[in-house]
């Protein structure tokens, strides 16, 4: 059977995974240059070691409420068409091993704009894994 290792995180209560392979690195909290006008989702610029990386704060792309004051996130800094982008998360979790038996369609209950920014869900032990569409939620053109 073939087997999968997906980087994971959490957003709100949610326990996000992406494929090891797209993650470059995961970084304490950047400070930000906030872009004004900027499309819905893109939380800002950070300077990644002297490169201009766009900010996607996964909360608003999940229509999450915010991020609690004085909580700071974490980045997840994904390669998509090979440029990084971070994405702004809530903790970082564990390398969690998965199979494609423990895949399942997007949950019915999963509704609104989440639901266009996943590919489906494992089934671990305690909890669901949302296996996360990078490319859409990293694209701030398209609307979820």
């Amino acid at each position: 059977m073939e087997s999968r290792q997906l980087a994971t995180f959490t957003v709100d209560t949610l326990l996000f995974g992406v494929e090891v392979y797209t993650v470059q690195e995961v970084i304490r909290y950047q400070e930000m240059t906030v872009v004004p006008l900027a499309a819905h989702g893109a939380a800002g610029l950070i300077n990644l070691r002297g490169e201009v990386v766009t900010a996607i704060d996964l909360r608003t792309r999940l229509g999450l409420p915010p991020r609690p004051d004085g909580e700071m996130p974490m980045n997840v800094v994904v390669r998509v068409n090979d440029e990084p982008v971070s994405l702004l998360v809530d903790a970082i979790g564990d390398v969690a091993q998965v199979s494609a038996d423990q895949f399942e369609e997007p949950p019915e209950t999963m509704t609104g704009p989440g639901r266009a920014l996943v590919l489906g869900a494992y089934k671990l032990e305690n909890q669901l894994l949302l296996a996360l569409d990078v490319k859409r939620a990293v694209d701030i053109g398209v609307a979820v």
